[in-house]
């Protein structure tokens, strides 16, 4: 997302800890009665153009930053092709009033009947029912595991069914003023945890009295996750019971974070997204960031001459924090044999429509898309050639909660020192394991 507040809403509270409470309510703690979540005889999707009588579907989303603009483009054109068939009807919120909102809405009947989700909330509206599978969709695009980044692919699963095709991957990058870096006569961004040391010091020796800014919040987690995988450790266990991120490899993470301030590279206590208009406005020298600030630089920093990277190795293997858009079907569609066949050849045209997406500033999830040469000279597809980089969250049911209320808390409370990053990794273990177990008998089949 090019707009930061509106991206930040989704991932900073991306387990929106009200969909517990939503879920319950439209469920009573169980999934979605059969009642509520009871779909239509449809036959298998083959690919064809939709034939039945008119539908209006109800398509929601949270693209309500830069990258809007574009998704709305692709739908004018589908409602014009198709006028008088399909009218899809744009509902657009902010993510973090999307997501709680997605299972009492369907429930009422009056959610969205197709819809565009993050990776790691998947299985947890597939766990409670909320979406209904895709496979013949899938199958009919002729989609595999091999044009795709498998993590995306394998995102995608739950109990065996697929339920999303996915449309882009969006991750952190490494945004440098090359203004600074030249006066230190750097002509690309550092790659490796020395020549970043060595960069940042040459850098605040030239007078840039803080060249890297280290924030508590936003997007503190997402530079933690990337280090703790580029440091050899995982976020959490296969059985989904234990959080991982507290080990050798989190503290490693954690402590090399606040060193940048310790050094004084970064003052302290940054206020939330004060790193990125730093770097906006030309006091930063570089800052993470995701690729979605791509067209609000073009479109609001004309002046600053600034490039892209991938984020440093600081740990010893290449590692960042990823997501994906998804496209899903809910259970809502699934009442209703049109809609259901409608909504599956919107998703249809839509993944077809990758490269008009990209310009949006995502990378397209699909390797062959991004070999497009429309695509291929686009800044962020730099930061897709190796694709073992990409490393996301384990789609397990609820784990939202357990970053917002455990991994996101230990960060922030050591990088403001009000703790070591060992006892606030510990203490936000003992918290993410009680949320997971709660979550294994929450969403138990």
């Amino acid at each position: 997302m090019t707009h930061s507040l509106s991206r930040r809403s989704f991932l900073g509270l991306a387990g929106a800890t009200g969909l517990a409470a939503a879920v319950t309510a439209c469920g009573g703690g169980t999934k979605l009665g059969a009642g509520e979540a009871a779909q239509s005889p449809a036959a298998t999707f083959s690919g064809g153009e939709y034939s039945g009588p008119k539908v209006t579907l109800d398509f929601w989303n949270g693209f309500t930053g830069g990258d809007g603009p574009h998704m709305r483009a692709m739908l004018d054109a589908f409602n014009k092709a198709y006028s008088g068939r399909i009218e899809v009807r744009n509902v657009t919120r902010q993510w973090a009033d999307l997501y709680p909102a997605v299972p009492t809405a369907i429930a009422a009947g009056k959610g969205p009947d197709v819809a565009v989700i993050h990776n790691d909330w998947i299985s947890t509206f597939a766990a409670r029912q909320v979406l209904v599978p895709l496979d013949d969709v899938v199958g009919a695009l002729g989609l595999t595991e091999s044009d795709f980044i498998p993590a995306v692919w394998q995102a995608g699963v739950y109990d065996g069914k697929r339920y999303s095709v996915p449309l882009d991957v969006h991750c952190l990058g490494d945004y440098w003023n090359a203004g600074h870096l030249g006066k230190i006569g750097l002509k690309e961004a550092p790659a490796d945890k020395a020549a970043y040391a060595e960069a940042l010091g040459g850098l605040k020796d030239a007078g840039v009295e803080h060249p890297f800014w280290m924030p508590s919040k936003w997007p503190a987690h997402l530079m933690f996750m990337s280090l703790v995988w580029q440091f050899g450790g995982q976020l959490y266990s296969e059985d989904g019971l234990r959080a991982l991120w507290g080990s050798d490899a989190g503290e490693q993470a954690l402590a090399w974070m606040v060193e940048q301030i310790d050094k004084g590279f970064s003052p302290d206590k940054v206020a939330i997204d004060s790193q990125y208009a730093a770097f906006k406005n030309g006091k930063v020298s570089l800052t993470w960031d995701g690729i979605w600030q791509i067209n609000d630089l073009k479109t609001n920093a004309p002046d600053l001459k600034w490039e892209l990277s991938p984020v440093p190795n600081i740990g010893g293997t290449p590692a960042v924090w990823s997501a994906s858009h998804n496209f899903v079907l809910t259970s809502q569609a699934g009442r209703d044999a049109n809609k259901m066949q409608a909504a599956k050849f919107f998703v249809d045209y839509m993944s077809k429509q990758s490269t008009e997406w990209a310009k949006a500033g995502m990378i397209p999830a699909r390797n062959s898309v991004r070999q497009d040469p429309q695509v291929a000279s686009l800044p962020q597809i730099a930061l897709a050639d190796d694709l073992d980089a990409f490393h996301f969250i384990p789609p397990l049911p609820g784990v939202g909660d357990v970053q917002t209320k455990a991994l996101e808390l230990a960060v922030a409370k050591a990088v403001l020192k009000q703790a070591s990053p060992a006892d606030a990794l510990k203490e936000g273990v003992a918290t993410a394991d009680k949320l997971l177990a709660d979550n294994k008998r929450k969403y138990a089949k």
